[in-house]
């Protein structure tokens, strides 16, 4: 039985205010923005119509008992089983990012790098040992849509013999249909321009952290010479031969104020008119071992609250940058809401990781631990399927402190790797602070109509 059969069902017995209904005040606004991801449904309410809402009792409106926030707890929970099984399905036939780091060298000595204390690996840039990564690929996945990403360290590194490697690796993918994204940090991003125009490019991603001194500061090479321009130069180029650039900017508080800088920057380079520019915000956040500096880092709601209060002055950062606020940006594009998210953590399922050591990691959090290999594909192939069990089992059905909370289908128990280093075990959560970021972005992507509503 599927989600859409059961949504047919239902008993005359008592109702009840759905455990999955999401109720939050919308900033700087009296109304309230409710949402319910099960079923599908959003809605913009006045304090009258909320006020029953938040006494907890079942409003006199039976619109709300037709759309599913208030509901008969036996039919909910069959309705959940249901999309929980759709999902399933789906991530079945979900198409797959496959990461290949071919040497965890870097020329980079950014300020806060979670590699830094990963043990030396020697990479084995043999034609055999690509060979079998090709072959490993090819077999294990076959039938599913999929597609390679290039990561480090950093991949596109000087010389010769790197830009050799890079090259095979790109015609190897090609001769295979598979499309090929790149991780890098942009310093050799033009020197590599020829390579790039005979590869079948999905995207670039470049990090920039703010305006040159700001950048220069926290992302300089290991003799902590400069790399802005460079950088700007290789996005420039990538832009020209029509590659998509995802450009990162990782922030915490020593930078945050630099997005009204580096959004300025992107509409004079022309960056933000061009078709195939996207931009992304990354949280810089302690992963496997304490930042240098701790007390520079965001906890997650208030960095939000922080881009909230810098969109509403500077609107032009939206032009650059429109933040997710959870689900109430693809709410507000599309005019809908997402599917629920039983499951934040794609590792082990839709996203693998590789070494050119031959090793098998579940995830880019992941990749490159010792203590974290999965198994090999060369020079034999072995995969240890009670630690790839760990992960595919993980989310929100397994994860106990994810059962009564009413943000789970926002949140999917999020990221498998910080819940295990935090709690020191998979069955953890990764908590988000969803009616916070509900309420934020309601306010910033909903005002005119909370206004007028």
């Amino acid at each position: 039985m599927n989600a859409a059969q059961v949504r047919g069902r239902g008993t005359r017995m008592e109702r009840h205010w759905s455990k999955h209904n999401l109720l939050s005040k919308i900033e700087d606004s009296d109304r309230f923005l409710l949402v319910n991801l099960l079923r599908g449904e959003a809605d913009l309410l006045t304090p009258e119509k909320a006020a029953p809402l938040l006494a907890g009792t079942a409003p006199e409106d039976p619109e709300f008992q037709e759309r599913g926030y208030w509901v008969d707890p036996a039919e909910e929970e069959a309705f959940f089983r249901a999309r929980y099984l759709d999902f399933l399905d789906a991530r079945e036939k979900e198409e797959i990012q496959i990461f290949f780091v071919p040497w965890y060298a870097c020329n980079f000595s950014c300020s806060y790098c979670f590699q830094d204390e990963y043990d030396p690996a020697t990479p084995d840039l043999s034609a055999a040992r690509m060979d079998a990564f090709f072959d490993y690929v090819v077999e294990t996945f076959a039938g599913r849509p999929k597609y390679l990403t290039l990561f480090g360290g950093e991949p596109l590194l000087p010389g010769a013999a790197h830009r050799a490697y890079i090259e095979r690796f790109l015609e190897q993918a090609e001769r295979r249909g598979l499309p090929v994204a790149i991780v890098t940090n942009g310093f050799h991003l033009a020197e590599y321009r020829d390579i790039l125009r005979k590869g079948n490019i999905r995207e670039i991603q470049v990090t920039l952290d703010g305006t040159e001194a700001v950048h220069d500061s926290r992302r300089h090479l290991k003799g902590k010479g400069p790399t802005f321009s460079a950088i700007v130069q290789g996005i420039d180029s990538a832009l020209a031969d029509d590659h998509p650039i995802n450009l990162r900017m990782v922030v915490d508080k020593t930078n945050l104020g630099e997005l009204v800088g580096l959004a300025r920057l992107a509409k004079e380079r022309g960056w933000t008119g061009h078709p195939r520019f996207k931009t992304q915000l990354g949280r810089n956040y302690e992963l496997h071992h304490c930042q240098a500096a701790p007390s520079d880092l965001f906890e997650r709601a208030a960095l939000y609250e922080a881009i909230y209060r810098m969109a509403r002055e500077h609107p032009e950062i939206l032009e650059f940058h429109r933040p997710a606020f959870s689900v109430v940006k693809f709410l507000k594009q599309e005019g809908k809401l997402p599917d629920p998210l039983f499951d934040a953590c794609p590792g082990a399922k839709s996203e693998w990781a590789f070494d050119s050591m031959g090793r098998i990691f579940a995830c880019t959090a992941t990749v490159g631990k010792r203590d974290e290999i999965l198994g090999t594909y060369h020079p034999f192939v072995n995969l240890d399927q009670t630690l790839v069990s760990q992960w595919v089992s993980r989310d929100i059905t397994s994860i106990r402190e994810c059962g009564a909370c009413a943000s789970r289908l926002a949140c999917g128990g999020g990221c498998a790797s910080v819940a295990k280093n935090r709690h020191g075990k998979f069955l953890a959560p990764d908590c988000r602070p969803v009616p916070r970021l509900l309420s934020l972005g309601a306010g910033l992507y909903f005002r005119e109509e909370a206004a007028h509503g």
